[in-house]
C-alpha cells in the first residue's frame, strides 16, 4: 500500500489529484490537506511514502513547509506541484531539497511519472528544469541576479514585483512591516537597483511574473 499525502489549499486541485492518482495506482491511500501546518501535524501522526506540495498555501508558503520536512524528515520524498513554471522556483526549490518540480499546468501522466521516480528515491527533472539548472551551474552569481537573494528575499521581491505593498507582503507572509522594508531594502541593495518599478522590469524581463 502507498501512502501519499497532498498539501495544496485547492479543494478541486486536491480531488483531481486523487483521482489521477487512484486511477493508476491500485494500492494507494491519498491523505490530504489545504494547510501547511495542517501537513505537517499529518506528517507527524503518520509518515507517507512521498509528498506533493504546492507552493501557494494560506497560512505557510511551499518554501518554508519544504525546509521544515528536510529538517524533520531529511529522506521524505517532496514532490512540487506548482502554477509557477520551473523558471520562477524551480531552481530553488530543488536547492532546498524538493525530490521533483512539476508545473500544474503539466499533463496528467508526467505527475504519475514524477511521483514513481521520487517514491523510487530517484529526482524528476523536467528538461526545462534541467536546462535551468545546467545554466544557472554554468554562470556566476552576479549582483543582477535573483539567485544572490536568499529565500525570504525572494519571497518579498516576487510580491513587490507583482504590485503589492509592503503592508500586503506582511500580512501575506506573517512579518512586521519593518521586516518587510528591511527585506526589500536588501533587495535593492543586491541588485543595484532604486525603486520597485526596477523590480518590476526585471521580472518581467525574466519571466518571473504570474
Amino acid at each position: 500500500m502507498r501512502n501519499i499525502l497532498l498539501i495544496d489549499d485547492h479543494a478541486v486541485v486536491r480531488k483531481g489529484l486523487r483521482s489521477i492518482l487512484e486511477e493508476e495506482f491500485n494500492d494507494i491511500q491519498v491523505d490530504e490537506t489545504g494547510t501547511g501546518h495542517e501537513g505537517i501535524k499529518l506528517l507527524r501522526k503518520s509518515l507517507p511514502d512521498a509528498v506533493v506540495l504546492d507552493i501557494s498555501l494560506p497560512d505557510m508558503n511551499g518554501l518554508e513547509v519544504l525546509k521544515r520536512i528536510r529538517m524533520d524528515w531529511p529522506s521524505l520524498p517532496v514532490l512540487i506541484l506548482s502554477i509557477y513554471g520551473e523558471d520562477q522556483y524551480g531552481v530553488r526549490m530543488m536547492r532546498c531539497g524538493a525530490s521533483g518540480y512539476l508545473a500544474k499546468s503539466s499533463a496528467p501522466e508526467h505527475l504519475v511519472i514524477a511521483l514513481k521516480k521520487v517514491i523510487n528515491g530517484q529526482k524528476y527533472i523536467s528538461s526545462k528544469l534541467a536546462e535551468r539548472l545546467a545554466y544557472n551551474l554554468n554562470k556566476s552569481t552576479d549582483s543582477l541576479s535573483v539567485e544572490g537573494l536568499s529565500d525570504r528575499e525572494y519571497q518579498v521581491f516576487r510580491l513587490l514585483a507583482a504590485g503589492k505593498t509592503v503592508t500586503e507582503i506582511g500580512t501575506e507572509l506573517h512579518l512586521s512591516v519593518k521586516t518587510v522594508s528591511t527585506h526589500r531594502t536588501h533587495i535593492l541593495q543586491k541588485m543595484d537597483m532604486h525603486t520597485n518599478a526596477d523590480m518590476v522590469s526585471y521580472a518581467q524581463i525574466k519571466g518571473l511574473t504570474d
